[in-house]
């Protein structure tokens, strides 16, 4: 019968409008928060806690004072050690690069009598180039940053070895020039000094990385580098940069040990390498979860110093520094995983609920 609807067609459904829904998470604020902000109060957890077990000791000015001091030169290196990590490097010359640095500034200035500022900012200088090189060998030379910053690494343990003579630098008499220990061992607003670089470093680092152009071109570069070759943002050179920043970072930090150590070791830096990648590593897990920060890594430091500091009050044998470094370092690549693959999710469900909301286009002959 004509002028009849047919039985197979369905009936027209109303449009839904209004705004699209959303898919319920309510503990993804708190999620987001405790990501953010948990390393920070576990240490003051430990900070707690250290203080309930040993209230005669922990929490006193001098326990203070120690971790300000003896944590600076570990958080200057974690410092270098996560810039190369930003452009997803991994510079494994550091803890060699600082050996170098602090043999070459005790070289200087006891063995070839250099002003003290002078064999300081030449140090600093040569860290630099030796990150340009770093950069180099990874990026134009194609080989992995693990192998290749090795490599370079056992050089300049090899270059340590030489200008020693396998054994120490030390001063005559006479000593260092009182100026240059100041450097590691004045005081500052009544904190130590070397607390303040630590501080000052960590909010230029900050304010490259999290405001200026420079910073999200390294992020991108170590996020997607195939995505910052198509934007046109050239990879080799900002990893080339990355590399010369550690490089310098690192060069300071081997002032800062020449003037702590007061004489040359050739074999120090070593000792100093497991603890910056754990504070680097860690740090990624903190602030700004899934992508290594300076903030970040200035917490993770403080946890490790509060952690190490409180573990060597209640008599801990010398082998649970390693252990806590090692299983600090499993933790820390764990929860940084888990960061990645947590952003990963939540930007696909994000994805998900946009592409399922209902779109109200003003298509002709939609329902009103």
């Amino acid at each position: 019968m004509t002028g009849s609807p047919s039985p197979s067609a369905p009936p027209p459904q109303p449009r839904r409008s209004g705004p699209p829904r959303r898919s319920a998470r309510p503990h993804g604020r708190s999620g987001q928060l405790i990501g953010a902000y948990g390393l920070l109060a576990l240490t003051a957890l430990l900070f707690l806690v250290f203080s309930l077990a040993l209230p005669r000791t922990f929490p006193t000015r001098d326990t203070v004072d120690s971790i300000l001091s003896n944590q600076s030169i570990p958080a200057v290196l974690a410092l270098a050690a996560m810039v190369p990590i930003v452009t997803g490097a991994f510079d494994l010359s550091i803890g060699y690069g600082l050996g170098l640095a602090h043999v070459m500034v005790m070289q200087l200035v006891v063995g070839e009598g250099w002003p003290w500022p002078l064999a300081c900012l030449t140090v600093i200088a040569g860290g630099g180039v030796v990150g340009v090189l770093n950069g180099a060998v990874v990026e134009f030379g194609r080989i992995d940053s693990f192998i290749a910053t090795l490599g370079t690494g056992s050089m300049m343990y090899a270059v340590t070895g030489w200008v020693t003579g396998g054994g120490r630098i030390v001063p005559g008499q006479q000593g260092l020039p009182a100026a240059f220990t100041d450097i590691y061992d004045s005081t500052f607003l009544g904190l130590p000094a070397p607390a303040f670089y630590v501080l000052a470093l960590t909010l230029a680092l900050w304010l490259v990385l999290e405001r200026l152009p420079l910073g999200r071109y390294l992020y991108v570069v170590g996020s997607n580098p195939h995505a910052a070759d198509l934007v046109g943002i050239p990879t080799r050179k900002y990893t080339v940069y990355a590399f010369t920043a550690s490089g310098l970072i690192v060069g300071f930090a081997g002032v800062l040990l020449a003037a702590q150590q007061q004489i040359g070791n050739p074999s120090v830096g070593l000792d100093y390498l497991l603890p910056a990648f754990v504070g680097a590593l860690l740090g990624s897990t903190a602030i700004k979860p899934g992508r290594p920060n300076a903030l970040g890594t200035l917490v993770a430091v403080a946890v490790l110093a509060v952690g190490l500091t409180g573990i060597a009050q209640m008599g801990g044998d010398f082998w649970t520094v390693p252990l806590f470094y090692g299983g600090t370092l499993l933790l820390a690549v764990g929860l940084a995983g888990y960061s990645a693959r947590r952003r990963l999710r939540v930007g696909a469900v994000a994805a998900v609920d946009a592409s399922a909301a209902p779109q109200d286009d003003g298509a002709p002959g939609s329902p009103p």
